[in-house]
């Protein structure tokens, strides 16, 4: 359990977070809508969440 968390499913989500936060950068930079930045942030809070709670539940397999 601990290796498929700190292996695959840690880096999938930060690299899912990074991914999002560069299209929000992108999307700002050149002008683009305000609705989709805001969608962009929202999406990259919730992938921010699911990230801490996977490298939260990885510190806890390692424990035990």
């Amino acid at each position: 359990m601990t290796g498929f968390l700190s292996y695959f499913a840690l880096p999938i989500a930060l690299v899912a977070v990074t991914a999002v936060l560069m299209f929000g950068l992108v999307n700002m930079m050149r002008g683009g809508s305000a609705n989709t930045s805001q969608r962009l942030m929202r999406l990259r809070v919730l992938f921010q969440f699911i990230a801490i709670v996977i490298a939260m539940a990885t510190i806890w397999a390692m424990g035990h």
